[in-house]
């Protein structure tokens, strides 16, 4: 069993990519049990390739994946839930036909022994997919679609959660509903591996945080070091960062 504080991803040397054009070269990471960890970087770095791989939706060309351990490189996806990994992408990531309960069921395909225990979780954290559960999830909003999404991923019991862009194209209220979630998830002892747009919002959640350029690690460490880490702040965070959507440096942190 997975303790908190024991290395439950690795990731040694990961070379990835599409065609015959690699995206991610030689990368490496590590999340802990009890974790959040983000990964930001500038467009076009290699995050979403790079978690796409971890999620086994492309083979990489190069390196190692463990969790706990076991090496799972290659691993298709649907063997990898049963190993405790869940991945909500940025997009088509409900069922647009289904209902909410019917999405939330799918989720737990891979094991349906506590399916009414994690429904009423669920609904606990979101209480809107409760009043709408019998609604399909065609007519909902950008915002409790994500919410759907990660709902459902929740629905296999993880060990670890892997959410790419979540707030992606979503009002900052909702943004911020989003984001308050995914704390108190992580406080419940769920560790969660995090892509995200908002690098200032993302490295103060976060226990550590990678940053990705061209497709390399450029920098690690923990979240709160990186926000005020000159190199950082000056490349990726400062008014003349690369990072969409993140607000102008200062000495506040929201």
């Amino acid at each position: 069993m997975t303790r908190v504080g024991d290395t439950l991803l690795e990731v040694d040397g990961l070379r990835a990519g599409y065609t015959d054009v690699d995206v991610v070269h030689e990368v490496s990471l590590r999340v802990n049990a009890g974790e959040v960890v983000c990964i930001i970087g500038p467009n076009g770095a290699g995050k979403s390739t790079l978690i796409k791989a971890i999620a086994g939706l492309l083979v990489p060309r190069a390196g190692a994946i463990r969790i706990d351990g076991i090496d799972v490189t290659g691993t298709r996806p649907h063997r990898l839930v049963k190993l405790g990994l869940a991945y909500v992408p940025q997009l088509d990531n409900v069922f647009p036909n289904l209902t909410v309960q019917e999405n939330l069921e799918m989720g737990a395909f891979a094991d349906r022994q506590y399916m009414s225990e994690r429904l009423d979780s669920v609904y606990r954290w979101f209480t809107m997919l409760g009043a709408r559960r019998r609604t399909r999830a065609a007519t909902l909003s950008g915002g409790q679609r994500q919410m759907l999404a990660l709902g459902r991923a929740l629905m296999a019991g993880p060990k670890l959660l892997m959410l790419d862009e979540p707030s992606a194209g979503l009002a900052p209220t909702v943004v911020d509903d989003i984001f308050g979630t995914v704390a108190e998830i992580n406080a419940g002892g769920l560790a969660i591996l995090l892509v995200e747009q908002n690098a200032r919002r993302a490295l103060a959640m976060s226990h550590r945080g990678y940053v990705l350029d061209l497709g390399r690690n450029r920098f690690e460490g923990p979240g709160r070091d990186l926000l005020i880490d000159p190199k950082v702040v000056d490349l990726y965070l400062g008014g003349g960062g690369r990072i969409e959507g993140a607000p102008p440096a200062g000495p506040d942190v929201p």
